[in-house]
């Protein structure tokens, strides 16, 4: 089974040298559509990813809503 939730960015933390960037984001809260799947009231969660990778630090936008999906890693 798949778990989908909507996430929000909130902060994108560079680093001096642009070398990385720190994500943070929290779990969207508000009436949208997305977050039925894993929280039926008051969704709350909060990732932080340390991304070293300019094609995927670049995918993210602050303000910007992201689906994230967890699934069993074999």
């Amino acid at each position: 089974m798949t778990v989908k939730a909507k996430f929000r960015c909130h902060f994108i933390q560079k680093a001096e040298d642009d070398s990385y960037r720190i994500i943070h984001l929290s779990a969207v809260t508000s009436d949208k559509a997305g977050n039925e799947d894993w929280s039926k009231y008051t969704p709350a969660g909060d990732i932080r990813m340390h991304v070293s990778n300019p094609s995927a630090f670049e995918q993210f936008e602050q303000g910007g809503e992201y689906f994230v999906e967890f699934s069993k890693a074999e």
